[in-house]
């Protein structure tokens, strides 16, 4: 975990959400999200199904209305002309593209410079921001590679990459680790620190791997419903304190015994389960 090239005092607020709160099917999914990214950091969102993260994100998009408070992007509204390119979402299925499709790593990063004025105008494969992104994400080698011949990790960089191509600041990502074994997701992670500090990238990602998160993002929040935690990993909250803050009893009354030995024949069936690394690692 690193620390965010960025502090509050040097910089005005990327992102702002004040009091947002938001219905989906007339159930409130969301409520009184209070929160501000600044430029250069790296946020985790973690939380279980259905606490609202995908919600949240599509809030910040403005591809939600809000029932009640507001969000700004750079001061400004989601889909205002002024945001326009600023911000770019790669979806939990952005990387799995269907088997008939037949694209190439530099023609789906090129996909990255289209917008409403260039639809339909042919985009140059040798365009210098589409190999610069190329190369950002270290595919220049599978440049020309099928997409569908990837890896799960390659696949994602290049969708990363056709993010990159867009100019966007401000990227949200919704479960890019899914499917990927340990390298190809520590590689990945380490190519998004890089982002914030040298490129100046602010990061918002969606993950269910808390571990991942606490070694990497530079704050995490914890969103169920609304924001029950907000600060910097190794003050992340332990499994006890989470079962608390979602109001989850203990079934056992604190007297826990092992009911492996019942179920599994007797025996030593003990083990130890670390979910979060040490508080300060």
């Amino acid at each position: 975990m690193t620390e965010s090239p960025t502090t509050p005092q040097e910089a005005l607020p990327l992102l702002q959400v004040e009091q947002v709160s938001v219905r989906r099917n007339r159930t409130e999914v969301i409520r009184d999200v209070n929160l501000e990214i600044y430029p250069g950091e790296f946020v985790g969102i973690v939380g279980p199904n259905g606490g609202g993260k995908s919600t949240l994100i599509q809030a910040i998009l403005g591809l939600l209305k809000c029932q009640s408070g507001h969000v700004l992007v750079a001061g400004k509204p989601p889909m205002s002309k002024a945001v326009f390119g600023k911000i770019a979402w790669v979806s939990q299925a952005a990387a799995y593209l269907p088997q008939n499709v037949r694209l190439t790593v530099r023609e789906l990063v090129g996909m990255g410079l289209l917008n409403n004025k260039n639809w339909f105008s042919p985009i140059t494969s040798s365009t210098s921001r589409v190999d610069d992104a190329i190369q950002m994400v270290g595919l220049e080698h599978l440049a020309n590679r099928d997409v569908n011949q990837l890896s799960g990790g390659e696949r994602q960089r290049a969708v990363i990459a056709r993010a990159l191509a867009s100019g966007a600041e401000f990227l949200l990502l919704d479960e890019p680790l899914v499917g990927m074994d340990r390298a190809s997701r520590n590689s990945l992670l380490k190519l998004l620190d890089s982002f914030c500090h040298d490129q100046n990238k602010t990061i918002l990602m969606i993950s269910h791997d808390i571990a991942a998160m606490r070694q990497t993002a530079h704050r995490m929040i914890y969103l169920e419903e609304t924001i029950r935690f907000d600060g910097p990993p190794p003050h992340f909250p332990s499994l006890e304190e989470l079962a608390l803050m979602r109001g989850i009893e203990d079934v056992h009354g604190g007297h826990h015994h092992d009911h492996s030995a019942e179920h599994c024949g007797g025996g030593d069936h003990s083990f130890s389960v670390s979910v979060y690394p040490p508080k300060g690692g």
